[in-house]
């Protein structure tokens, strides 16, 4: 017994030892920042001097602050026109890429590419396609003898033109989409094929409630990965024109590293932290109503 004791006790030493460097990276350079900001959030601070205890004021600041609904506004209808345009257009791509055809592993390959590209290089290269002279699509267009928009400059179309230039990076959840694809038995097709159904019956029966835990699980990291969007916004517009594409953490990065108002800052990154925390346990309580889990059905 004793000898027992002194070997689960040495195994729970190594295991501890060989997880502290996480530990140790966790506390340090996560947890400790969070609760840092967060004591920040309640003052006033320039970087440069002592911070100054303001109690809510940041928070209360936010309500006559007109940049601040600017931005929110313009960050939720960008999520909602890209969050459902990426699920229906990753599932889509899955699907194609899901047939059995001479050359579809290199079209995979292919089409997840462009997500590993560095987002400053390709939003360079889509601002070179919507240059309004010389862009290739304003050129595609005019050849049909439409007059191309001046895409990034013009506040109606601006915001849209940001959404066009991220479907560029369908392929990363294609490829998820793919992997539940594969999951789907063949028996329950073939099942399905014996009763009578169709492609499209097939497709609303059996792949769409088999695949709603992946869709599940995209849905989520899209929502978080969009409510924070910030590059495409900052390389190609700068949240213009007319503040037209001010994303909410574009506006949090002026006032932090332009405007040095850090406390500001930090209360507005709290904001946005529970925004996501509320909509993700919406969307987590949702899902007991539409995703479909084998296992617990069949108990």
């Amino acid at each position: 017994m004793f000898l027992k004791s002194r070997a689960a006790r040495r195994e729970t030493l190594t295991f501890y030892l060989l997880i502290s460097p996480w530990i140790v990276g966790f506390l340090f350079f996560t947890l400790g920042p969070v609760l840092v900001s967060l004591g920040i959030s309640f003052t006033r601070w320039n970087l440069l001097t002592p911070p100054v205890p303001i109690g809510l004021r940041n928070y209360t600041r936010m309500l006559d602050d007109r940049l601040f609904w600017q931005s929110l506004s313009v960050t939720f209808r960008y999520t909602l026109l890209y969050v459902p345009s990426e699920l229906v257009g990753g599932l889509l791509l899955a699907l194609l890429m899901n047939r059995n055809i001479k050359g579809i592993r290199a079209d995979r390959t292919s089409y997840y590419l462009p997500t590993v590209i560095s987002g400053v290089a390709f939003v360079v290269v889509w601002m070179w396609l919507f240059q309004p002279e010389v862009g290739l699509i304003n050129a595609t267009l005019s050849r049909f003898g439409i007059q191309g928009p001046r895409w990034l400059a013009d506040p109606r179309t601006a915001l849209f033109a940001l959404w066009m230039m991220s479907l560029w990076g369908l392929g990363r959840n294609a490829i998820i989409f793919l992997a539940g694809l594969k999951g789907i038995p063949k028996e329950l097709y073939e099942a399905a094929a014996m009763d009578g159904a169709g492609m499209w019956q097939g497709f609303r029966h059996v792949t769409l409630p088999m695949l709603t835990p992946t869709i599940f699980f995209v849905l989520v990291l899209s929502l978080i990965a969009t409510l924070q969007t910030f590059t495409s916004a900052f390389v190609a517009t700068n949240g213009g024109p007319l503040d037209s594409t001010l994303f909410y953490v574009l506006y949090l990065y002026r006032k932090a590293f332009q405007e040095f108002q850090m406390g500001y800052a930090a209360a507005l990154a709290w904001v946005l932290f529970i925004v996501i925390l509320l909509l993700t346990i919406l969307v987590v309580r949702s899902g007991q109503w539409w995703v479909y889990y084998e296992g617990e059905r069949e108990s």
